[in-house]
């Protein structure tokens, strides 16, 4: 039997489970594809003892605890109220710390209040850790009580050779800035038993990244100072020492990992404006060396030992995924290689294993494979299948993702990828662009994306563009799309459009956009620039008065963030308004749907209502969708499914989809 039924029937003990959210028998294209993944961040214990795994009961995440030989659930860890479980860690062969997360009735995302809770693999001594709550469960004078923590607190290192501590970054609230975003993280030594602390440091700077080495003493720190620099720090002497005058000659410099000498770490930066590089760097010398670079992208991850806590791989995306190896005599290593060969045709991530490096939680997935997810014995060489992330959609029906690239009109190389249906000749095809969010920083990969494979299951095509501004290309190509976010940046969505058009994989005729975030502001202003080439448009979270972000939304709310639209957009009244859908409308011929949360921080509801007013005015015709308890982005299946299904109708009727 499988292990998905095997925890299903499990679970049937615990009163507030139900299969599932939707019956097999009456799943609609729009449920089967916005379902979300039933098992995530799947784990071995540092024993080997346990699996732990999350997945969802009674639409709240929970923690499942099986025993790794039998399968058999030992323990599930869930909330009667309105909390959830978020992020976790084994902090030692038998117990577990985990975020506690909140489901309130005006937000269906999870709020995060800075709590840390315990408990053993058997479900035996819980224990509040930490957070705002005074927790006064100790008995007895010699026994220090906790005292409440007014701050946020994250998982840092749950120090693997130390049973009873683990280490904790917290982020205190309201203290010594007006945005709690810009305060100056601690971090503490928390004992996993009785939740007692002791402060160990502080970050030298804001918005701080703690690593720390194979002893688990914190070491290195970046973050971001007042004048919105990014700067590294390393501990030395009791004191934190600026990378800065080791004179690296590297930008975006970012420490990753130690290697084996405690004194050169692996570090991550950049020459000229050019692509990431990884190099070793000794902090007593200065002597750099280069190891790994790519001349088109970025690495997309970077892959360290959660024992040996050294890099051992780089992976890059240029168009399929490829790996590049810093030590290939390391085991990791050698696992990947050996694990690439027999999963064919799949990304594989090592995501969990053992403390003595003999048991491994795998990851392999691709384009038209949602996940899965194996169990791999270094010993014996043996895989074992553990569990899908959603198995009710089958890879061999799902659509293919084809990396495409061509020149735009003013000779820059642009990359991209295009879902074709299947068992349908790429020729004449309707066709959805859809434009990433961001923009910058922000790319998109060859994944499985169930947006995009719905809309192939429906015949049809999909394209995505990595436009200039998109991140993992260089700094060179992302500061391209700088104050270009009206006019360029739609111009490669446009001519990539066009590209497939010329290429006779797609009908000129039928064609719309359809974006979320930055995505939902291109969908509208490429309509606007080119108003004879989509035939309908769909806004979803969408930026539609460029001036209004100065002041509505959590990106002005924050220093970095008003720095990042001065850089990005510019303060130009005149170009902003040019650049802004609402100020437009007069040049719009597709027909319209506008999604929107009404809980959005991000691109809050004034954008909507902003764009609304101006539609009205010009009594132009549009169709609405309004959700008042989503945010930027759906976390509820439901609504994520209802938006489907209310797109998917609107699309096949524009695009004479029968």
């Amino acid at each position: 039997m499988k292990l998905s039924k095997l925890i299903a029937l499990a679970l049937l003990l615990y009163p507030a489970f139900i299969t599932s959210s939707f019956a097999s028998d009456t799943l609609t294209t729009a449920k089967l594809f916005s379902k979300s993944s039933e098992y995530s961040n799947v784990k071995y214990s540092p024993s080997g003892d346990y699996i732990s795994a999350k997945t969802i009961n009674d639409d709240k995440r929970i923690l499942i605890i099986l025993d790794a030989k039998t399968l058999k659930i030992v323990h599930a860890i869930q909330f009667g109220t309105n909390a959830q479980v978020g992020n976790y860690v084994w902090v030692n062969d038998d117990r577990i710390v985990f975020e506690k997360e909140y489901l309130k009735g005006w937000d269906d995302h999870p709020q995060y209040y800075g709590e840390l809770m315990a408990v053993n693999a058997d479900g035996s001594q819980a224990e509040y850790l930490f957070g705002y709550e005074n927790n006064e469960q100790q008995t007895g004078s010699s026994i220090k009580k906790k005292t409440p923590y007014r701050g946020t607190a994250f998982i840092l290192d749950p120090l693997q050779d130390d049973d009873r501590y683990m280490l904790v970054q917290a982020l205190p609230w309201g203290a010594g800035s007006t945005s709690t975003a810009d305060n100056i993280h601690i971090v503490f030594k928390v004992d996993v038993y009785r939740g007692t602390r002791r402060k160990i440091t502080y970050a030298p700077i804001s918005y701080s990244q703690f690593i720390t080495d194979h002893d688990g003493e914190v070491r290195l720190v970046k973050g971001t100072n007042k004048d919105d620099i990014e700067q590294s720090f390393y501990y030395k002497s009791g004191d934190w020492i600026n990378i800065d005058q080791l004179n690296l000659g590297l930008d975006d410099f970012t420490p990753v990992a130690f290697t084996k000498d405690p004194n050169i770490i692996y570090a991550a930066g950049r020459v000229n404006n050019q692509t990431l590089g990884i190099y070793t760097v000794n902090l007593t010398t200065g002597d750099k060396k280069s190891l790994i670079k790519d001349e088109l992208v970025d690495p997309s991850q970077l892959w360290i030992s959660e024992v040996s806590k050294e890099l051992y791989a780089v992976e890059y995306e240029a168009e399929y995924p490829t790996y590049a190896f810093v030590n290939p005599d390391n085991q990791q290593a050698k696992i990947l290689k050996d694990l690439i060969v027999a999963l064919p045709g799949h990304q594989v991530h090592l995501v969990s294993q053992t403390r003595n490096g003999n048991k491994w939680i795998v990851f392999a997935f691709n384009d038209r494979n949602p996940g899965d997810y194996y169990t791999f014995d270094a010993e014996t060489m043996k895989l074992g299948y553990l569990v899908s992330a959603r198995e009710w959609l089958t890879p061999d029906d799902m659509a293919e993702v084809k990396p495409i690239k061509f020149t735009s009109r003013d000779g820059q190389t642009i990359h991209g990828y295009l879902t074709l249906p299947k068992g349908k000749d790429a020729k004449n095809l309707p066709l959805v662009v859809n434009p990433h969010g961001g923009p910058h920083g922000i790319r998109d990969w060859w994944q499985f994306d169930p947006q995009n494979q719905m809309l192939a299951k429906e015949g049809i095509a999909v394209l995505q563009v990595n436009f200039r501004g998109s991140g993992g290309y260089g700094d060179d190509f992302e500061f391209s799309g700088y104050k270009k976010w009206g006019a360029e940046i739609q111009y490669d969505i446009i001519d990539a459009t066009n590209y497939v058009i010329e290429q006779g994989i797609v009908d000129k005729d039928r064609i719309c956009i359809v974006g979320g975030s930055f995505g939902g502001y291109s969908a509208l202003q490429s309509s606007i620039l080119a108003p004879d080439l989509f035939k309908c448009a769909v806004g979803f979270a969408g930026v539609y008065d460029l001036a209004l972000m100065f002041h509505k939304g959590d990106v002005s709310d924050r220093r970095m963030g008003l720095s990042y639209l001065k850089k990005a957009l510019g303060q130009d009244a005149a170009i902003l308004k040019a650049m802004s859908p609402s100020e437009n409308i007069d040049k719009l011929k597709a027909k319209l749907l506008i999604v929107h949360g009404g809980e959005d921080e991000r691109a809050p509801i004034e954008q909507y209502e902003a764009l609304e007013r101006k539609l009205k005015a010009y009594e132009y015709p549009f169709e609405k969708m309004i959700l008042d308890d989503e945010g930027h982005g759906f976390y509820n299946d439901e609504n994520r499914a209802e938006y489907y299904d209310k797109m998917l109708k609107f699309i096949k009727e524009n695009l004479n989809v029968k």
